[in-house]
């Protein structure tokens, strides 16, 4: 069996809606998913203009079955951009094979290699297997923050005034 990672190509767009939508049953929110894989492709390859989504994919035998979907955020205090990991996903058939760890081994190869100096994500509390696989690499969770979210008609109405 031979398995890589690698930065996500056009080609790849399906298997990333697959498992975003994966993701999304595995953690209790299947009704959520809003986008199509016109989306993915246009957030990931735009026509035009330079992109601010990037992706990189694990692969097993030729075939798709993890992702790493990631932006740029970028900290006053370092002064410098680092990456936001937005969605993480292996397939349950492939968990334990290294192939998460080679994803996140992955954008951390970018953030030295770019001067990037934090590589941030959240993770649901309940989620005990992720916590562990993180605390494993040396995550450390950042307890003293709380995530705010402005969205729907309460986002609408704070843009009308």
């Amino acid at each position: 069996m031979s398995q890589r990672t690698r930065p996500a190509t056009r080609d790849d767009v399906p298997a990333i809606q697959r498992m975003v939508h994966a993701l999304a049953e595995y953690e209790r929110e299947p009704d959520a998913v809003e986008s199509t894989e016109r989306h993915v492709l246009e957030a990931l390859f735009p026509d035009d203009g330079a992109t601010s989504t990037f992706a990189h994919v694990a692969e097993v035998d030729g075939e798709v079955v993890g992702m790493a979907v990631w932006f740029l955020s970028y900290s006053t205090w370092t002064g410098r951009h680092g990456i936001w990991l937005e969605d993480l996903w292996v397939d349950p058939a492939h968990r334990g094979s290294g192939l998460g760890k080679e994803l996140l081994a992955a954008l951390a190869q970018v953030c030295v290699e770019r001067d990037y100096r934090r590589l941030e994500w959240w993770v649901l509390n309940w989620n005990t297997p992720s916590i562990g696989f993180y605390e494993s690499i040396g995550a450390v969770a950042q307890g003293e923050w709380t995530t705010y979210r402005l969205d729907g008609a309460a986002l609408a109405a704070l843009a009308a005034g």
